[in-house]
């Protein structure tokens, strides 16, 4: 494999291992610069100094390990800071110690990126696979296309991780520039670069050029706004520029992953904004579309893989769209560059290694605290005998993902919460696993709270 060839394998691998505004974060804007065979050395080239720190920092480990997974020869990483055309750059002490801000949101190093609306061409509503998951946030989002700013505003879009809602936003986003051209101004960011511009606009007492940035536009596209919670700064500058833009019929496309009623420490006064729109979920593809998303994806990349592969897939794989994707890649991988045929054990160990969770390594107290800081209680009233009604509900969730999640016995859950009888514990799991059934809201939840303990020990 050549450099970026290596370089998408290996961030195909990262993008399931951390969460979507990381990725988008630290990780998009990297490249694989050079590999020194002699000395084992690659050399990974990211924009500024922040985000150098921020990735050798937190993510050297797994990065080197898919290095060396798909090239035994690296052993170690170097990692510098270079410019759009993938040259070093030297950089001042100054400008070391600063982040990059507002006015380094468009540096990207993706070429395929629109420097302007920050969105990626690849993601379109042609190429959305739509299916009874997600068929009435497609709908809604063809019609936001038609009548930008007076119908369903803003489009609120919520569901677990991989599941699509990144595609179908950047695909409305890229709709209305194909159809209103430069007519319409349109940006798109995660979250997590809103709050990174309000700290560092806080930082460098440079307010008003943030909300010139974010109030004088047409269509504001923002990803994953759960992570705005708790943060009083970021919240007040995104309440006063979502009133803004409402109040001029400016069109507003947000993502969560869960509805608004639902994330916590957020303020009311943003709640109740969000819920004055139109708020969809996008739930977790069946059967069907998880081939179609398959076929889809082999068709685009030029690629032939035999049926009862696809099905076999489609048929293991049923949490998220992106794990579907990094099993396609390690296939893809196998077969290009290893030229090695796949049969169906081969693919058991790749499914297997893609999707494996880190239920080993999460504790009876992970999952206690993820379930009161979700539901925003504490946890001695989940663990006391206490049978307060806000209670319930949270106390019934934690019993059923500690018998779902850690396979511990009605007893042992028993003793732990309140030292309860099990015939309570097998009341409250036998509860929970019927309204996850028959209840959307029940589900939803308890996916989120899935995922949060799992992201724990990413």
């Amino acid at each position: 494999m050549n450099h970026q060839e290596l370089w998408q394998t290996v961030l195909g691998e990262m993008e399931i291992q951390i969460s979507r505004p990381n990725f988008l974060t630290w990780l998009k804007q990297s490249q694989l610069v050079n590999r020194d065979e002699k000395e084992g050395v690659a050399m990974v080239g990211l924009p500024n100094q922040f985000a150098r720190e921020w990735v050798k920092t937190r993510y050297h480990k797994s990065i080197l390990n898919l290095l060396r997974r798909f090239d035994a020869s690296i052993k170690n990483i170097d990692y510098i800071i270079i410019n759009q055309n993938c040259e070093p750059k030297t950089v001042s002490q100054k400008q070391a110690r600063q982040p990059k801000g507002i006015e380094g949101q468009n540096s990207l190093m993706d070429l395929k990126i629109d420097p302007i609306t920050n969105l990626n061409p690849n993601y379109t509503l042609e190429s959305f696979v739509v299916g009874a998951s997600n068929e009435l946030a497609y709908a809604a989002a063809e019609a936001v296309v038609k009548d930008v700013g007076t119908k369903y505003n803003p489009l609120f879009i919520y569901g677990g991780v991989g599941l699509g809602k990144t595609h179908l936003l950047q695909g409305v986003g890229n709709e209305i520039k194909k159809v209103y051209h430069d007519r319409v101004r349109i940006t798109y960011l995660p979250s997590e670069k809103f709050i990174n511009d309000v700290v560092w606009a806080m930082r460098n007492k440079r307010m008003e050029d943030i909300k010139k940035k974010y109030r004088d536009i047409d269509v504001l596209i923002i990803d994953d706004i759960q992570f705005i919670g708790g943060k009083p700064a970021t919240e007040m500058e995104f309440f006063h520029t979502f009133n803004i833009l409402h109040q001029n019929n400016k069109q507003i496309i947000i993502s969560s992953d869960r509805p608004p009623a639902t994330i916590p420490t957020l303020e009311e006064r943003l709640r109740s904004r969000f819920e004055g729109g139109m708020v969809i979920d996008v739930s977790y593809p069946d059967y069907e579309m998880r081939l179609a998303i398959l076929k889809s994806k082999i068709q685009k990349r030029g690629v032939v893989i035999e049926d009862k592969i696809l099905d076999f897939i489609a048929s293991k794989v049923q949490k998220n769209i992106r794990e579907l994707e990094g099993v396609l890649n390690k296939i893809i991988f196998y077969q290009q560059y290893k030229n090695e045929l796949i049969d169906i054990k081969k693919l058991e160990g790749i499914i297997s290694e893609t999707t494996k969770n880190c239920t080993q390594n999460i504790t009876i107290n992970d999952v206690i605290k993820t379930v009161a800081d979700f539901f925003e209680v504490s946890i001695e009233d989940l663990i006391n005998k206490g049978r307060r009604q806000e209670i319930v509900e949270p106390r019934q969730i934690t019993m059923y993902l500690l018998r779902d999640m850690l396979k511990m016995s009605y007893p042992s859950i028993g003793e732990k919460l309140g030292k309860r009888d099990h015939t309570t514990v097998i009341h409250a799991c036998e509860k929970i696993e019927q309204e996850i059934s028959a209840n959307q809201t029940i589900n939803q939840k308890v996916l989120n709270i899935k995922e949060r303990v799992f992201n724990v020990k990413k």
